[in-house]
Parts: structure tokens; C-alpha cells; sequence
């Protein structure tokens, strides 16, 4: 006998928006599901996974950010947090996409 998994059928509401935008999604249970595993496995460490900040987080986001740099790495092109102190205020040892393109 096969070894098949159990599965449930989940549904949600969603505003017409949202419906636009999965309306364009080629298979959209697989699309949902990779997007809930991915936000259940990856929560932001500064929302929490909530999608925002509330007034608190701000106040440290704003007050993190004038002492630090957030750039584009350019290796992997993923957002980057540099100390100014350490850069100088600019955004030494990383390089651009067009200086890895030469």
C-alpha cells in the first residue's frame, strides 16, 4: 500500500484586491502554501511576522537606522545592515551590480 498524506482543505476570506493579484498566479494552492510555509519559517526578526511595526518597533527601527547603513549587498543582492562607524557612513566593501558585471 502507498504511504499518502492527509490533507485539509483550508479557506480563507480575501478582498477583491487580493483576488485580482491570485487571479494571475498560475496554480494558486501550491503559490498559498509555499507563501504560508515561507512566512511561518521565515519571520521577519522585526515585525515578528506581523507585516508592520507597530509604534515601539518604529521608534527602534528609526533610532537602529541612524546609526546604521541598509543597503543592497552586492554579492547576493539581498538587503544588507552595515555600522556607519565601521563603513564611514557609506557603503565600503560591498560592490555594485555594474562593477561585477566588468
Amino acid at each position: 500500500m502507498k504511504n499518502e498524506k492527509k490533507s485539509s482543505v483550508i479557506t480563507f476570506k480575501a478582498e477583491d484586491d487580493l483576488l485580482a493579484a491570485l487571479e494571475k498566479v498560475p496554480n494558486k494552492s501550491q503559490f498559498i502554501r509555499a507563501a504560508v510555509l515561507n512566512a511561518l519559517q521565515e519571520t521577519c526578526p522585526l515585525c515578528g511576522g506581523a507585516g508592520f511595526l507597530n509604534e515601539r518597533q518604529l521608534k527602534h527601527w528609526k533610532s537602529f537606522t541612524k546609526e546604521h547603513i541598509v543597503h543592497r549587498c552586492g554579492r547576493c543582492d539581498g538587503l544588507a545592515f552595515e555600522c556607519r562607524k565601521q563603513s564611514g557612513g557609506s557603503k565600503a566593501g560591498t560592490e555594485s551590480k555594474k562593477q561585477r558585471q566588468a
